[in-house]
């Protein structure tokens, strides 16, 4: 019996633990942006890879409106992420989520989309891309931000993509433009702006567009369907 003096501690320590893993699997319930560890170990053999940078054209008048005044016929971008072994695209929609890449692509004009991959990719290692990963969490769920504002509070799916890299892995994709470096002279932009801001354009805002994540000096296309 002398080693009752022992089982107190024991039961506590049993009853500590159960409660902080408790905690924890309530405080992070079915977090989409990690999965089951033992599914990950498999090798995914993939024209993809973890982070490369997918873009299309959709069609709305708003991002026409992008087009025009970027010069470009990128409208939409977002990361691509396995999960679990599948793939699905991190987009600045209503409201910012994941997207099964298939469905991502059938969205896009044509089917038509182009994937982008860093030059020297080996910086994204598996601690970076967690990384990425982890920052991605505050956005899933918020709402598009169809006032192009360089905050956190609302997104848009170019800026959602340039702060992932910035605040993830420590790289800037492109320099930050202003809203009045824009082809802004087109009726059709005019119409959007009109729309969006009455007569208070802000001419000064920080924004990143698709095209300048397109033409990134540090990025190399690896497919492209166009």
């Amino acid at each position: 019996m002398k080693n009752k003096k022992y089982l107190f501690p024991i039961i506590t320590f049993i009853l500590s633990f159960g409660c902080a893993l408790f905690v924890a699997i309530k405080v992070f319930p079915n977090n989409p942006f990690t999965g089951n560890e033992q599914e990950k170990t498999a090798t995914v053999t993939s024209k993809f890879k973890d982070g490369d940078i997918i873009f299309q054209t959709s069609e709305s008048k708003q991002c026409e409106a992008v087009r025009i005044a970027t010069n470009s016929k990128f409208s939409h971008c977002g990361i691509i992420y396995d999960i679990d072994g599948k793939w699905f695209v991190f987009e600045a929609v209503q409201p910012v989520k994941l997207t099964p890449i298939e469905d991502w692509i059938k969205h896009g004009k044509g089917n038509k989309y182009v994937v982008k991959r860093l030059k020297n990719d080996t910086v994204l290692s598996p601690e970076v891309l967690q990384k990425m990963k982890a920052y991605s969490q505050q956005f899933d769920g918020k709402e598009y931000d169809a006032y192009f504002e360089w905050t956190d509070n609302r997104i848009y799916c170019s800026e959602l993509v340039w702060k992932i890299y910035k605040n993830g892995a420590n790289i800037e994709l492109s320099k930050l433009q202003e809203l009045k470096d824009f082809n802004l002279s087109d009726i059709r932009v005019k119409a959007i702006l009109k729309e969006r801001y009455g007569n208070d354009i802000p001419m000064d805002e920080k924004v990143v567009a698709p095209s300048n994540l397109a033409d990134s000096d540090l990025l190399k296309t690896v497919i492209d369907t166009y």
